[in-house]
């Protein structure tokens, strides 16, 4: 009955602000991101991967809206020469990637109409690791992580251009507190809107 109730809630809640919306957009957006695992056991440089996905645009008046959106992120990460000192039987200097379904929630601000300022929480779902930086023993990475965005997007249509930066909140390390790994770095996206 809970579940019935809350789902109900859920909808009229989503119609409502689709009705006083002052404009709604659906799109889809890919992109490149340029990111990097922060911590002692990885080496200090960013690394290229994609992000993919699609976005809602929801205006409540002509400068105030939000974005909120789902997308496939990939990291890319590079070890550094002391992994092994601080955990014994890890690889040194390895490349691996880290994949995750990610719902960032944007709240947008429009001081002219082809300028949007975004910020707002990112929530990511661990989908994809490489389990051989520890010889397929243990899962290195936390399923979870919690992330802080701000950037610009431009309005030019039905496209949109933008770029953001990623700062990680919670310690992804899963295997211990020895060192704090968290994803930083840049996004650059191209979007294009449908409705």
């Amino acid at each position: 009955m809970k579940k019935k109730s809350l789902t109900l809630l859920a909808v009229a809640l989503a119609l409502t602000t689709f009705s006083f919306a002052q404009g709604f957009h659906l799109g889809f957006k890919a992109g490149a991101n340029i990111l990097k695992v922060d911590g002692k056991s990885f080496n200090d440089e960013f690394r290229f991967g994609y992000n993919l996905g699609a976005f809602a645009e929801i205006n409540f008046n002509q400068k105030w809206g939000i974005q909120p959106e789902l997308l496939w992120n990939q990291t890319n990460y590079r070890t550094g020469d002391n992994l092994g000192d601080l955990y014994g039987g890890s690889k040194e200097d390895y490349k691996g990637k880290l994949n995750y379904i990610s719902i960032p929630l944007l709240l947008s601000y429009r001081p002219v109409k082809i300028l949007s300022l975004q910020a707002g929480p990112q929530f990511g779902i661990l989908i994809d690791q490489d389990k051989d930086v520890f010889g397929n023993t243990k899962e290195a990475f936390k399923s979870g992580d919690f992330s802080m965005l701000g950037g610009a997007q431009l309005n030019l249509g039905a496209l949109r251009v933008g770029g953001r930066y990623v700062v990680g909140l919670t310690n992804i390390n899963d295997i211990d507190n020895k060192d704090k790994w968290k994803n930083q770095g840049f996004q650059l996206y191209l979007g294009l809107t449908i409705l």
